[in-house]
């Protein structure tokens, strides 16, 4: 990796006269470093080399009261090393975060009266401002700095710019703490630099976001950068012994097609990003103006939704479920017929809702319309209600839901809620709470989704469900795929095991029917027992179940 050229770059940065830079923690153990670095000390620099033995000319001792100094006060402190004048260098060690960050100057002029110039401690100082301190990677303001220079000096004919987001991050910090998360950030960057040519530059943004600028304005060698980095997260990240799997997903915009100044270049970006992340993560993509479409539409979509509810947009339709070859029951599910854009998919306006605040006051319209419908139909039927996260961790659920019961006057085991993995991985102490408490009003709970997400045995044991819902991905093939036959069979015997219930979802066929008969799956759900229907189509529909009863026998 080079700096810009004069034309491009900005003033004198920490680094050009050969700074070398360590990280480590507050053992004296090394925990990243910048590849000059590395290149230096090709043999120290190992993990959890200690700072003692990468500069044997620092006593163990006096490592650790420079190191006791700097935590102490916060003050950089420079110390030299080298035995003859050719030799010596200048230490600066300075704080970063819950670490110590060292700055190794060999510019025998910057080493020349440390003590009274203070030129050390300002390079140190300025290197903070520019770098990240946990991966070593300039930060959001070198990297503004840069590509605005980038434009400023008629260069931006010359660029690509990629903005890159993790896969999966924050499960990692939810369930295996902030300090794997940064050993993964670490490794993230350091995955990232290992694809760099010569003339391109990684930056660490904020959180799980990195960026890259590369020199050229070859759409190929872009494409072929994005997909060697995403290639290079597909390799998990071994964090204490456990493998973490963390992708990423890669937004990419080319200089000046895509973009004449550095914010509406990254716009393109991010833009491109959003299109990675909507069409499955773990995907490159490159900015096209169609993307931009789609956005503007998305946003008009999310400016919709607030009067939605109000006009009467939303709809429920119900869709059966079966035990014992008898229907007992109806999920409901949230429809929304846009006026202009008509019928929008429920997967593209929930999150919408979800990230507007919006999905409190929906949940609240769904659960109050589907136990009304509950109520109309015979005694022993139950309804399931699917809950979002945000309705999940809103306060007041229980409430509200023991209120709802209570004036609509539907008994509480004739109501089941539907939460999937994700709800479980924040706050812990206060999902458990709200769990127990709907168990005491009586209420089902069903975990849905089971198998494609986090997938913890630890929710089955200490969450108290009903039921356990196995995804349609298993059973679309659960009659000729022996990986799929074993893991449905493998989770019926583990719900029914723990004192649940089982229901597969995404039945199409007599096949599916009979094999998961075979193996006492209590509940079956799909279009094979009848298609999601409107609430006035549910009289007629039970009047000819006694069709529907027939074809689940086995």
């Amino acid at each position: 990796m080079t700096d810009f050229d004069a034309a491009s770059t900005p003033p004198r940065e920490v680094g050009e006269c050969g700074e070398i830079f360590s990280l480590y923690d507050n053992a004296g153990r090394l925990v990243s470093c910048s590849p000059s670095f590395s290149r230096t000390f090709p043999d120290a620099a190992s993990p959890n080399a200690r700072l003692c033995e990468i500069y044997p000319e620092l006593a163990a001792d006096d490592v650790g009261l420079v190191m006791a100094s700097v935590f102490a006060t916060g003050l950089p402190r420079s110390v030299a090393v080298g035995s003859s004048p050719d030799m010596r260098r200048t230490l600066v060690m300075f704080r970063a975060e819950e670490n110590l960050g060292v700055l190794e100057t060999r510019d025998p002029e910057a080493t020349a009266e440390v003590s009274s110039s203070g030129t050390d401690e300002r390079d140190a100082f300025q290197y903070q401002a520019l770098h990240d301190v946990l991966t070593g990677l300039p930060n959001r303001r070198q990297f503004s700095d840069h590509l605005n220079g980038i434009f400023s000096a008629g260069k931006a004919n010359q660029i690509s710019l990629m903005q890159i987001d993790l896969d999966e991050f924050k499960p990692v910090n939810d369930t295996l703490g902030h300090a794997a998360g940064d050993l993964v950030l670490r490794s993230a960057a350091d995955r990232i630099r290992a694809v760099l040519g010569e003339a391109d530059v990684a930056y660490r943004l904020a959180g799980d976001e990195f960026a890259v600028i590369q020199r050229g304005d070859d759409l190929a060698a872009a494409e072929t950068m994005a997909d060697t980095i995403v290639k290079a997260f597909k390799e998990p990240f071994a964090i204490a012994g456990i493998d973490v799997f963390v992708g990423a997903s890669v937004g990419i915009a080319i200089a000046p097609e895509d973009g004449t100044g550095a914010e509406q270049l990254m716009r393109a970006a991010d833009i491109a990003l959003y299109a990675a992340k909507r069409d499955g993560r773990g995907i490159a993509r490159t900015f096209n103006h169609s993307m931009l479409t789609a956005l503007e539409q998305r946003e008009i979509l999310r400016r919709s939704l607030r009067v939605a509810l109000q006009e009467r947009q939303f709809f429920i339709e119900y869709q059966p479920f079966a035990e014992s070859g008898a229907i007992v029951g109806f999920e409901a599910l949230l429809r929304w017929e846009h006026p202009i854009a008509g019928s929008v998919p429920p997967g593209v306006f929930i999150p919408m809702a979800e990230a507007d605040g919006l999905m409190g006051e929906i949940g609240e319209w769904v659960l109050e319309q589907a136990c009304r419908q509950a109520s109309t139909w015979p005694a022993h039927f139950t309804v399931s209600v699917n809950l979002s996260a945000a309705e999940f961790l809103h306060k007041g659920l229980t409430d509200r839901v023991a209120q709802t019961l209570d004036v609509i006057g539907l008994a509480p085991e004739r109501l089941e809620l539907e939460i999937t993995e994700s709800v479980l991985l924040e706050r812990t102490t206060s999902n458990l709470d709200t769990l127990f408490t709907l168990e005491l009003l009586g209420v089902r709970i069903a975990l849905d989704e089971f198998g494609t997400r986090y997938s913890s045995l630890a929710y089955l044991k200490n969450f108290p469900f009903d039921t356990i819902k196995i995804d349609r991905y298993f059973i679309e093939d659960v009659e000729t795929d022996e990986k799929s036959q074993a893991i449905v069979h493998s989770i019926i015997a583990l719900a029914h095991g723990l004192g649940m219930r089982a229901t597969a979802e995404g039945v199409e066929n007599q096949y599916q029917v009979a094999w998961l008969q075979t193996r006492r799956c209590d509940r079956l759900q799909g279009n094979l027992l009848g298609a999601p229907m409107r609430p006035e189509r549910i009289a007629d529909f039970l009047r000819e179940s006694s069709v529907v009863d027939r074809s689940t026998k086995a």
